[in-house]
C-alpha cells in the first residue's frame, strides 16, 4: 500500500514511517535529526567522506557541528541503500541540485511521496522547484514543498517550529503534514504551492537588504519599513505567478521573511551585513562556507520582475549591489529618493 494512504486516517505520531532525507547539509541534517525521534530516518549524502566523518564523530562537523547525531539515524552514501523501501523522500538539496536528486528518485520501481525543502528559482530557467519536479518526476509520485520560518540549528534542537506543507494534491498535503507533525514541529497543510515557494525564495533576497540596512546602522524603524515593503514585493510577484496573497501573509511568506531578516543565524542576512562593511562578494561567500541562496535568487527575481512588469525596487537594489557593483550607499540613496505612492 502506498505510504500516503497508510497514514491517511492516523493521528500524528501514531505511525512510524521510513523516511529518506537526501542531502546532508545543515538543513538536511537538522530535519533528519528532528524526525528520527518519531520515524525511521536515513540520511544520504553523495560525499562518502562526509558520511564517514559523521559516523566517526557522531556529528556533522562541517555543517551543524554542535548537534549530536542520534544513534538510530542511519547514515549512508549509497543511494540504492538510502532509497530502498522509502515511504517518504525529503529532498534537502539546493535548487541547483534538485534535478540530479530527482533523477535518482524517478528510477524507483514503486512511487512514494516526495517533499522538497529548497527555496529559490532554478538558475537559467527561472523555474520554481515544483516546475522542476514536474519536468523530472513521473506523475505517479505524490509531491509537495515543506517551507516556513526555520533555522536548521533550532530544528535540530527540536525547538518549537511551525512549517507549511503545500501540495496540489490536498490529500497528500494533509496526510503528510499530519505524519510529520509532532509537539515541537507543527506542520500545516496548504494547496498553494506557488505562494509557498515564492515566499521562501524572495525572502532570501530581502534578507540581504535587511543585512545591509543593519550593517549601515540605519535603525529598527528602517528595518521594519524594509521588511514591510519587502513583503509587498513578495506578494506582488507571488500573486502575478498564481499564488495567493493570504499564503504570502502566512508562515511561508511573512513568517519566513521576518525570521530571515532579523535572525543572526540567517546566512543571507550575513551577506548583507558584510556587503555593508564593503567586503567583496567572493570574500563573503568564501567566509560563509555555506550556500546563501539569495545571492543566486536575486538574479532570477530581477529578470522575472522585468519580464512580468512587477515593481520590486528593494530586490532591484540588491541585484544592483550584488551584480552591478553599485555601492550600498548609492543604492540606499536611490531607494530613499523614490517618490512615494499609495502604500498598497
Amino acid at each position: 500500500m502506498a505510504c500516503w494512504a497508510m497514514y491517511s486516517t492516523a493521528t500524528y505520531g501514531a505511525i512510524e514511517m521510513k523516511i529518506t532525507v537526501m542531502g546532508a547539509g545543515a538543513w538536511g541534517t537538522a530535519i533528519a535529526v528532528n524526525l528520527s525521534a518519531h520515524h525511521h530516518v536515513t540520511l544520504w549524502a553523495r560525499n562518502a567522506e562526509l558520511i564517514s566523518e559523521m559516523r566517526s564523530k557522531g556529528a556533522n562537523k562541517r555543517y551543524l557541528a554542535e548537534i549530536k547525531l542520534p544513534s538510530r539515524l542511519i547514515l549512508t552514501a549509497d543511494i540504492s541503500i538510502a532509497l530502498q523501501g522509502a515511504e517518504l523522500i525529503i529532498l534537502a538539496v539546493p535548487v541547483s541540485g534538485l534535478r540530479d536528486a530527482l533523477h535518482h528518485v524517478a528510477q524507483l520501481p514503486q512511487p512514494c511521496g516526495v517533499v522538497w525543502l529548497c527555496k529559490g528559482f532554478e538558475a537559467g530557467t527561472g523555474l520554481l522547484p515544483h516546475q522542476v519536479v514536474e519536468a523530472e518526476l513521473p506523475a505517479a509520485f505524490p509531491r509537495g514543498v515543506l517551507s516556513g520560518p526555520s533555522f536548521a540549528q533550532e530544528v535540530a534542537r527540536s525547538l518549537p517550529t511551525a512549517l507549511t506543507l503545500a501540495s496540489m494534491d490536498e490529500d497528500f498535503a494533509r496526510n503528510t503534514a499530519q505524519a510529520l507533525h509532532h509537539a515541537r514541529l507543527r506542520v500545516y497543510a496548504s494547496n498553494d504551492v506557488v505562494g509557498v515557494e515564492v515566499g521562501g525564495a524572495v525572502k532570501n533576497v530581502l534578507a540581504i537588504a535587511a543585512g545591509i540596512c543593519d550593517g549601515l546602522g540605519l535603525g529598527y524603524n528602517a528595518r521594519a519599513a524594509l521588511i514591510t515593503r519587502g513583503l509587498v514585493e513578495v506578494a506582488r510577484l507571488g500573486v502575478k505567478l498564481g499564488g495567493r496573497a493570504e499564503t504570502l501573509g502566512g508562515l511561508s511568506g511573512a513568517g519566513d521573511l521576518i525570521l530571515t531578516c532579523t535572525g543572526d543565524l540567517s546566512r543571507n542576512r550575513q551577506v548583507g551585513l558584510l556587503l555593508a562593511q564593503q567586503h567583496t562578494l567572493p570574500e563573503i561567500l568564501h567566509r560563509l562556507g555555506h550556500v546563501a541562496e539569495g545571492v543566486y535568487t536575486v538574479r532570477e527575481v530581477h529578470q522575472m520582475a522585468q519580464r512580468l512588469g512587477v515593481d520590486m525596487p528593494i530586490c532591484e537594489a540588491v541585484y544592483r549591489v550584488v551584480y552591478e557593483q553599485v555601492s550600498v550607499s548609492e543604492m540606499l540613496a536611490e531607494l530613499l529618493n523614490r517618490i512615494p505612492n499609495s502604500e498598497i
